[in-house]
């Protein structure tokens, strides 16, 4: 997200970071670049004007401990300004209602409401273990209902039907009642949205939170509209008291504006980021560690969440017992770590929470190629037999042209993951009985990542 912004940032950076002592010269310098990279990075006007100032503030009467340089309490400064302005922390989803604790979602059509719903919904069946109901409000929209049911089954929770021909408020009370009945914790409800801010969209949502009387009221953003996002947020605060924000897709090509305007403009926290289209694609926010990402230091929490997350266990245990007993690495195997990539999100979603010289370098392999060459492997060992997967010796040229037939590659491709397997065959050899193979059990798959397959 933001890269625009990052990479003006971060070589700001490590410029700074090059400053023998704070002076006004240097932090007036260093203020007039900020300012460039936050304008063009559609951060509203008076969001970069209070931040400026609040930095300039900052630096000038700073006074810099001996084991820090000028540069480096600079970077810091910046650091806590912007964690700042995205506001300090973490801010919880707040369900501290008599259940079921009512959760408005609104917003304008395209920032991806309904998918986040059904996220929303994922992550608090998943994380805090609460029962979920769902209710689509959106009657204008003709498949809004229905895409609502089909994300709301995929993400393990429960729907409740409703109809373009019923008003949205009535839609409402009949879904309270029922997630009364039912003892359901959380109900969600997915209101509709506009092309733009209208006045009806406006009365139709002021009234849906009057008869709801919502725990929380999240206001659902784009993080790619930049100013758009920053007036849209407005509007919305002046008709809802909302109490949180949430911004989808800022995995896109963004500016970054959006994640820093928002919050000052409504004065709600942010809450969620969306970071994929998966159900699973959804990051509690940390303004901290948002900030960290902007200048270009990475967020490395994130990154050991995403790989502890995706990564299986018990499949890494058994891995290390059965090289340890002398079975072998197979191919099943080395299909099973393939899909543990694929299960963490990808390498470029991993690269994108890297510190950023460590993402420049990685940044070098063309990560799309490399993503197809992990689905094309995936292909190939597919179409191979169970036998001829556990005994891959067996594949020889007739068995190759049917497997490159199978999976949709030449003869040469199949040749390739053959010799890149045999590769990896002879490493886990020579880790049997190692203290590798000891800390793989002990630590419960951190070593169950994959070997980069390029």
């Amino acid at each position: 997200m933001a890269s625009a912004l990052t990479d003006k940032l971060s070589r700001l950076v490590k410029e700074m970071r090059g400053q023998a002592r704070i002076t006004e010269s240097n932090v007036q310098d260093m203020l007039r670049e900020v300012r460039m990279a936050l304008l063009e990075a559609d951060v509203a006007l008076p969001v970069v004007r209070d931040f400026i100032a609040r930095v300039k503030d900052k630096a000038l009467g700073q006074e810099v401990m001996g084991s820090l340089s000028p540069g480096q309490a600079l970077v810091g400064i910046v650091n806590r300004e912007l964690a700042a302005t995205m506001g300090q922390g973490v801010s919880d989803i707040n369900l501290a209602a008599q259940p079921p604790a009512v959760i408005l979602m609104a917003g304008l059509q395209g920032a991806g409401k309904t998918t986040t719903t059904a996220k929303l919904a994922k992550h608090l069946i998943e994380k805090r273990k609460k029962k979920v109901l769902t209710v689509s409000g959106d009657v204008y929209r003709p498949a809004a209902i229905e895409q609502l049911k089909v994300v709301t089954q995929q993400a393990g929770a429960e729907w409740f039907p409703s109809a373009p021909d019923q008003k949205p408020v009535a839609i409402a009370r009949a879904a309270l009642d029922y997630a009364r009945k039912h003892f359901f914790d959380v109900l969600l409800v997915d209101t509709a949205g506009r092309l733009a801010i209208d006045e009806a969209l406006m009365k139709e949502i002021k009234e849906l939170h009057a008869a709801l009387n919502p725990v929380e009221t999240l206001f659902v953003v784009d993080a790619m509209q930049g100013q758009d996002a920053v007036n849209t947020a407005k509007a919305f605060k002046d008709a809802l008291p909302l109490t949180g924000i949430i911004l989808t897709k800022t995995d896109g090509d963004s500016r970054g504006g959006a994640a820093l305007s928002v919050r000052q403009i409504t004065g709600a926290p942010i809450k969620f980021s969306g970071t994929s289209e998966k159900l699973d694609g959804l990051e509690v926010f940390d303004a901290e560690r948002h900030a960290g990402r902007i200048l270009g230091m990475g967020d490395i929490v994130a990154l050991v969440e995403q790989v502890a997350a995706g990564v299986d266990v018990a499949a890494a245990q058994k891995l290390a017992a059965k090289i340890k007993s002398g079975d072998g690495f197979d191919l099943g195997d080395f299909l099973s770590q393939l899909q543990q990539m694929k299960s963490m999100g990808g390498l470029s979603s991993l690269l994108d929470k890297l510190p950023a010289q460590m993402a420049a370098k990685a940044g070098q392999v063309d990560m799309d190629r490399a993503e197809k060459d992990i689905k094309r492997k995936e292909g190939i060992i597919q179409s191979m037999t169970p036998l001829e997967r556990r005994k891959p010796e067996l594949i020889k040229a007739t068995r190759k042209r049917r497997i490159a037939a199978g999976s949709g590659v030449q003869v040469q491709e199949v040749n390739r993951l053959l010799k890149e397997f045999e590769q990896m065959q002879g490493m886990m050899k020579k880790m049997k009985g190692s203290g590798m193979m000891k800390m793989m059990k002990r630590m419960g798959g951190m070593k169950g990542m994959p070997k980069m397959p390029f």
